[in-house]
This record gives structure tokens, C-alpha cells and sequence, in this order.
């Protein structure tokens, strides 16, 4: 293992806080792998690159010689965590929860060593919970500790109801936390409440060295605005096909890029800032950081092979014809679009490239309309979402869609 000062020094990078980073320090020092847990509930059967973030992170402490737990939430989900919500989440069944948990497993360890995973379910131990294990649990908390909770608060104020089991959650959440012994526990920015009544629960529970909550930021989606979240259709998927992933990472900005290059990547920030001073002073085009970049996580979640004929097909697209840097992204989710595709002078008429459908028609009938370089006549042609296109319109106007 690494001296503690210098492990610190990489489990920081990308952090906004650690809780107590004295704390932290000391675990560090005892010379043991730490026990390092991070929860993901399976409430959809594909994680995005916002989940890997985390994992990212836990690779850094594997890296460091700690040994990671991977909690399936597949007890936990059923409830749903609140964290965020300005209602009560529909509650998931025990079947649909299976179901999507199912392709966790494999897609984490496109990320994490296995050798240094412990992939568990917390239905392990929260299943075999009898009525008065859970009164015991819920009476170490108080409703006026959960009212703190700025979501819950908010709720209350506005008299928009809150259901009991929303109290539970993160209570069961700690209580992961108690049952595998954990030293530190990994969370977004938006898990703050939950991690820390972790290590109250842990306190309760007569565990003396409560875990350390460190709190990672919530990725940016690739509309530069919200979090990633499929909700907003604004993620890349980490199953994505490798075409459609490199495009995705194309099109975000370059000021976004660096946050892609500190939260995802194994780049030590002396490196990254490099690259950042070799692109502001013109040394480097943004352009090409960015391609490394889609290089990077195609190979992690694909293959070499993969990202380099993902980056050739990006470059084969631009090449075919003079387009500027800014060419504007429009995502297919965000068009109110039936069944995966449309007629073509439907499309160009929705993405503004001429003002009418009549317009639109009589544009493509001229030769005025190119998809991917190539001149399409036919205005009735459907357009799929399935990859990436290029679509022209006239000489100046571009828009590239992205699925």
C-alpha cells in the first residue's frame, strides 16, 4: 500500500466532500484494506456513465488495495430511495427489481476488478428481518432527525404527503452499512443525508469508527444542463453500442469535458490539467482532446478495436464535407417522435431546417437535403434512431441527431 498521505491524495481527486477527512486519515494509517461500500439500486436494467462515477471511484480505492462491496439494492428499491423527490416513488415489485438486476453484475466489472469485488444484495440480510428487528432499527431514529431532511422538509411544508416507508429507506440503507462493517461509504451529492444517518446507525449499533462518507458530484448530462439521467434522456449508456457512445461524448461542450476527463477516468489531475493548458494555448485542438476522451471510455466499456472504428466512423461523417466546430445537437428522445422513426420532410421540418412541411418537401424533391453526405430525394424516407446522423440542409444548415 501506498503511504496514507498519498492514498488521500488520490481518493480526493474528483471529491466534493469527505466526512471526516480526519477520520479518513486514521483508517488509512491502521495499514488494513479498508471496507469501502457503495448501494446501487436496480431500478432500471442499465447503468449510464452517472453510475460510474462511483464506480470510478471504488476502482481508485481497488487500485489502493481496498476491498469494494457492490450492494445490489434489491430490497431497498422496492421502497425507493426519496433522496430528490417531490412525491412518493411508485414502489418497483420484487419481479421487476430481480429482472433488472440482473445485467448489474456484468456491466460493473467493466469497471471494477472482480478479484476485489464483493457483489452482494441487501436482501441478504434486510430479508430476514423479523417485525421486531425493524422496530429496534426505526426506534434509533426520530421523525423530527428525518424532518431535517431538506426534501422531506419541503414536502412537509407544502403538506404534499409522505409516506412512513419513505422514512424506512434510509434507515435500511444504514443498515447496509452496519451488517457488512463498513469503513467507508461512497455516495453522489445528493446522498449526503442518507450516508450520514449511516454512520449514526453504526454509532448505535456499538461499531465505535463509524464509516467516512465521501460525496462525488452528479455528472452532467450531455445536454450540459441536468444530472445524467435516462428520465431526461441526457445519458450514455455504458451498454450503448460503440458508435452511438463515441457520438454521445462528441457532443458535449468542452468546458463539460474536463468534468468527463476528472469523474471518469484514471488521469491523475496533474495530467488532466495538462492536457487543459496544452488546449488553451492552441498547442492541442479541443476537438482532439475530446476524441481521446471517446477513445478512453468506448475501450473501457468496449474494446480498442472498437473505440478506434467508433472515432473513424465520427471522423468519415465530418470529413465528407466542410461543417462548423458548433454544429447544433438535437437528442431523437427530445422529439415527440412514434415508434423510432419518421418521414423524412417531417423531420427537417421539426429540427427548423425549412419553416413548412411544403417547404421541407420541396427542399428534399431539389437535392437539398443530405443525411450522413449522401443527397436524399425521396421526402418520405423513414429515418431511424438507432445511430448517429448527420443531416444537412442546403449549405450552411447542419444538425447532428443523436439517438
Amino acid at each position: 500500500m501506498l503511504p496514507p498521505e498519498k492514498q488521500l491524495e488520490l481518493i480526493k481527486k474528483g471529491v466534493i466532500d469527505i466526512i471526516d477527512e480526519g477520520e479518513l486519515l486514521e483508517k488509512l494509517k491502521e495499514g488494513r484494506p479498508l471496507i469501502v461500500k457503495a448501494g446501487f439500486d436496480p431500478t432500471a436494467p442499465d447503468l449510464h456513465l452517472g453510475h460510474t462515477v462511483l464506480l470510478q471511484k471504488l476502482r481508485t480505492f481497488q487500485q489502493l488495495g481496498h476491498t469494494v462491496y457492490f450492494i445490489i439494492g434489491d430490497f431497498t428499491s422496492m421502497i425507493g430511495d426519496p433522496s430528490g423527490r417531490d412525491r412518493t416513488r411508485p414502489p418497483l415489485t420484487k419481479e421487476q427489481v430481480l429482472e433488472n438486476a440482473k445485467t448489474y453484475e456484468q456491466q460493473v466489472f467493466k469497471v471494477l476488478d472482480p478479484q476485489r469485488t464483493m457483489v452482494v444484495s441487501n436482501s441478504e440480510w434486510l430479508g430476514c428481518m423479523t417485525g421486531e428487528d425493524l422496530i429496534k432499527l426505526s426506534a434509533k431514529y426520530t421523525v423530527a432527525r428525518m424532518l431535517e431532511r431538506e426534501d422531506f422538509k419541503k414536502r412537509f411544508k407544502e403538506n404534499v404527503p409522505i409516506s412512513i416507508h419513505e422514512f424506512i429507506y434510509p434507515l435500511l440503507q444504514a443498515y447496509d452499512s452496519v451488517a457488512i462493517k463498513a469503513d467507508v461509504e461512497l455516495g453522489g451529492s445528493d446522498q449526503r443525508f442518507n450516508l450520514l444517518i449511516g454512520r449514526d446507525i453504526q454509532k448505535e449499533y456499538g461499531i465505535e469508527k463509524p464509516q467516512v462518507a465521501i460525496l462525488l458530484p452528479l455528472l452532467v448530462g450531455t445536454d450540459g444542463v441536468k444530472k445524467m439521467s435516462k428520465s431526461y434522456g441526457n445519458y450514455i449508456g455504458i451498454t450503448e453500442p460503440p458508435e452511438e457512445m463515441f457520438g454521445k461524448i462528441m457532443s458535449i461542450s468542452d468546458q463539460l469535458m474536463w468534468s468527463y476527463w476528472e469523474l471518469l477516468t484514471d488521469l491523475s489531475l496533474e495530467e488532466i490539467e495538462k492536457l487543459k493548458s496544452d488546449t488553451e494555448s492552441g498547442k492541442v485542438h479541443p476537438m482532439d482532446v475530446k476524441k481521446e476522451l471517446g477513445v478512453y471510455i468506448v475501450e473501457r466499456f468496449h474494446d480498442r478495436e472498437s473505440a478506434i472504428r467508433a472515432r473513424e466512423y465520427f471522423e468519415k461523417l465530418f470529413s465528407k464535407r466542410e461543417m462548423p466546430d458548433d454544429v447544433p445537437v438535437v437528442s431523437a428522445s427530445s422529439l415527440d417522435i412514434q415508434n423510432g422513426r419518421i418521414e423524412l420532410f417531417e423531420l427537417i421540418y421539426l429540427l427548423k431546417l425549412a419553416p413548412t412541411k411544403s417547404e421541407a418537401k420541396r427542399l428534399i424533391k431539389q437535392g437539398g437535403v443530405k443525411i450522413n453526405g449522401e443527397k436524399v430525394y425521396d421526402f418520405q424516407l423513414e429515418v431511424e434512431f438507432s445511430r448517429e446522423h448527420i443531416i444537412q440542409a442546403g449549405k450552411r444548415k447542419f444538425v447532428r441527431l443523436i439517438p
